[in-house]
């Protein structure tokens, strides 16, 4: 444990942090009161813990366990965005894309250093779903050309792949695997035996938004390379979600949305593409000829605001302060701690690998018998806990995804929620 004292007087600036360099340091020297222990060991500090949770603006009436969806900005980002918003208005087309826009370029810098690659190869997006479909949409396909992936992708992402299915008779291949798997090296295996001569693209989640199951990114990305194969990862849950490099994944096209585990303003991503591969994607709105080699042709969206992607580097800085294997490790000590107290209770089955490999801090419980539809309404009417209610053909259940944010006593009033329904059958 540290000294709560201490903390407060040198690093109370996570809640508060101003904008110059010194509120910044303040809030990266936040963590030395935890750096000299194990992130495993840091998850459990509760009183480091109450200091971020300070750091967020929310609603403590409500239990919100939807981060999978969009999560709140801790108030450093929301302050930053604000001030970027009255700045543009003074004379936007002064303001705004004369003096910030130009400025956006240091975010794609701090964006590409997180990542892990170079600064040419990233475009800020709105969201994963517009990064991933620049890349659905720029690949040249023709018909009778086979995309491959899973039954479980995001529904937008499927619905992308439909339309191109419908308009241009290429075919989509939808395969499944269990959940969880019983290994990821399974996962790999199932699309290398579903892969046909006609195959020209895997598509696959980074971590699916369903169950939380990473997949071994790397291996799939390989097994395609080696084949001729485009293989498009989608990373909308993954980005400041759990620690990873590019080359830890070797893929050659990324989309990911910020609005999630980085906590960045709403309505903001970004899209990897592989130096070598800009030339050949076609971008999704026009572009001029000249940049066909050009990362930022695909930012050629027309006139959107500057403050959201510059409030990205709060975010960032904010991600960073806490360090992100000690955030990993404090959204999986919240899963273990709602997840086992209900694993092997009546009915109850976690479909979410407990295997830090395959997850972190999004699972899935299904209650044998309960609708999870109602089950999720049951808890919002009664408790205010905002849950997902998840419907698959093959399963169903209930997504449950905390933040860092989140409270001990907000996971227990949830299990103790959840095992009122189970004893009582609700």
């Amino acid at each position: 444990m540290f000294n709560r004292r201490s903390f407060l007087k040198g690093a109370a600036s996570l809640a508060t942090a101003s904008f110059n360099e010194k509120g910044i340091a303040h809030a990266l020297d936040a963590v030395r009161f935890v750096s000299s222990r194990t992130p495993v060991d840091a998850a459990a500090d509760e009183e480091f813990w109450f200091e971020v949770q300070r750091a967020f603006t929310v609603d403590r009436t409500l239990i919100n366990f939807n981060n999978g969806g969009v999560c709140p900005s801790p108030r450093v980002v929301q302050e930053a965005m604000r001030r970027y918003l009255e700045f543009s208005n003074n004379a936007p087309v002064y303001t705004m894309w004369r003096i910030l826009d130009p400025q956006i370029e240091s975010v794609r810098r701090r964006l590409a250093l997180a990542f892990g690659c170079d600064t040419e190869e990233l475009a800020i997006t709105r969201n994963a779903s517009e990064a991933l479909e620049i890349c659905q949409l720029g690949l040249d396909l023709k018909p009778g050309d086979e995309v491959l992936t899973t039954n479980q992708d995001y529904p937008r992402m499927l619905t992308t792949w439909r339309q191109r299915e419908r308009r241009e008779k290429i075919v989509v291949k939808k395969i499944s695997f269990p959940v969880p798997p019983k290994s990821p090296e399974q996962l790999a295996e199932l699309f290398e035996k579903n892969i046909s001569p006609r195959t020209r693209v895997i598509h696959f989640c980074h971590i699916t938004n369903l169950s939380g199951q990473i997949f071994p990114v790397k291996q799939i990305c390989q097994i395609a390379r080696e084949r001729g194969i485009e293989a498009i990862v989608d990373g909308a849950h993954a980005f400041a979600h759990f620690p990873y490099k590019h080359a830890d994944l070797d893929c050659d096209y990324y989309g990911t949305s910020l609005h999630k585990w980085l906590c960045a303003p709403h309505g903001t991503g970004f899209l990897y593409v592989r130096k070598a591969k800009i030339q050949n994607l076609w971008s999704l709105m026009a572009s001029e000829e000249k940049n066909t080699e050009n990362i930022r042709k695909f930012e050629e969206i027309g006139t959107h605001p500057s403050a959201n992607a510059l409030a990205i580097n709060e975010a960032l800085d904010f991600h960073e302060g806490i360090g992100p294997e000690r955030k990993a490790a404090r959204l999986r000590y919240l899963f273990h701690r709602w997840a086992k107290r209900l694993d092997g209770q009546k009915g109850v089955k976690i479909l979410t690998s407990y295997d830090p490999q395959q997850s972190c801090g999004l699972a899935l419980i299904k209650v044998e018998g309960v609708d999870p539809v109602k089950l999720s309404a049951h808890l919002f009417d009664n408790y205010r806990i905002i849950t997902t209610a998840i419907k698959h053909q093959e399963f169903e259940g209930l997504r449950i995804t905390p933040n860092v944010y989140t409270t001990l006593r907000e996971v227990d009033i949830f299990v103790d929620a959840m095992e009122k329904v189970i004893q009582k059958n609700i």
